[in-house]
């Protein structure tokens, strides 16, 4: 599963890399409202939340599905700014029918297809879909919808107040904060496309993230099949601190791609793709091989071994190890006349990790 953004004839220097002070906001305010996906900052959440005044507390819950599960497109710039007042500026010349569909894709869930093609401000079936959806969701969706639909400037004003304020109580101290480690990751990024293409630039930002090798696709590893094309307007890469481990991508009709990802850790490791995970989970799905796996984790063992242990043929256990190597989770070593089996015991441990870190990007 991947989202492809086609770049076919695009210049390289139309593939930019760029810092934005409103995504960051985004990836802080998700955090906020999804602290299990990042529990490495779950202390600065619940100092920020201590720390903020009650009404403001109370306007981020309002409106908190514009970050928490789907983000608004148009938090994600397409030609970031140096600063959130100018990218503030640059959301209130979008026009009120792509606000508030961007807005209700995330009030009512992340599959865009409910509004594709039909504007919910002047067409009453999208209009009653996306209430529907809305109230579906709960009491505080419902009315956000509501009231969006009823009045888009009033809702778009109070959105853009609480997100100033936001710039007070936390955001600037924070982004003062993380500003040179995304300087230094631009730094390199930059300079990778400029000395060696577009495809040591699209390396360095995720194992996630390849060029096809044609070179007219930028392929995302994600868990969706979706399509976008660059055109004119390029393809931005903004990087994030807070955003970790979540690779966000802006892939809906209408809209530049762009793509907020998390600057790698000091030590980081690659992640691991879908399809490897899809082969350990239908490795670990088949009852004989959980046995052989536990005979497996108390040492290395031959193939003849696991049989007689389990009362199967050797030809049997040969193929159930075949499957668990394939899916990375053996190694075999061969000691003289034999060869034994040695668990990946890691990558085992890692699987519950790595399947949760490939659904939260």
């Amino acid at each position: 599963m991947t989202l492809r953004i086609d770049i076919s004839g695009l210049p390289s220097e139309r593939l930019r890399f760029a810092a934005s002070p409103l995504a960051e906001l985004t990836a802080m305010l998700h955090v906020l409202a999804e602290p299990g996906h990042h529990p490495q900052f779950a202390g600065w959440a619940a100092d920020v939340w201590a720390g903020l005044r009650p009404e403001l507390a109370e306007r981020l819950r309002e409106a908190d599905f514009l970050w928490r599960s789907s983000q608004a497109d148009f938090l994600y710039p397409a030609r970031p700014r140096p600063t959130l007042a100018e990218e503030l500026d640059d959301v209130d010349r979008i026009d009120d029918e792509r606000y508030v569909t961007a807005a209700l894709v995330t009030t009512c869930g992340s599959n865009r297809g409910h509004f594709s093609g039909a504007s919910p401000l002047t067409d009453t079936a999208a209009r009653e879909r996306a209430l529907e959806v809305a109230q579906a969701r709960g009491g505080l969706q419902e009315a956000f919808a509501e009231r969006l639909l009823a009045d888009p400037a009033a809702v778009r004003a109070r959105v853009r107040h609480t997100l100033e304020e936001c710039a007070e109580a936390f955001f600037d101290g924070a982004w003062a904060g993380v500003a040179v480690q995304l300087a230094t990751d631009l730094r390199l990024k930059n300079e990778l496309l400029r000395r060696h293409g577009v495809g040591a630039a699209l390396a360095s930002v995720s194992g996630a993230v390849t060029l096809a090798p044609d070179g007219d696709c930028i392929i995302v590893d994600k868990v969706q099949d979706k399509a976008t094309a660059a055109r004119d307007a390029g393809v931005t890469f903004i990087p994030s601190v807070f955003g970790r481990p979540h690779l966000v991508a802006v892939h809906a009709p209408g809209w530049h791609p762009v793509v907020q990802y998390p600057v790698a850790e000091p030590s980081p490791s690659e992640p691991v793709s879908l399809e490897t995970i899809t082969l350990r989970l239908e490795a670990l799905a088949h009852p004989v091989r959980l046995r052989l796996l536990r005979t497996l984790a108390r040492g290395p063992h031959t193939t003849s071994e696991l049989a007689h242990f389990w009362e199967l043929s050797p030809p049997e256990v040969s193929r159930h190890l075949a499957v668990l190597r394939r899916a990375g989770l053996l190694t075999p070593r061969r000691q003289g006349r034999y060869v034994r089996y040695t668990l990946n015991l890691p990558d085992l441990t890692a699987l519950g990790t790595d399947l949760l870190a490939a659904v939260l990007r």
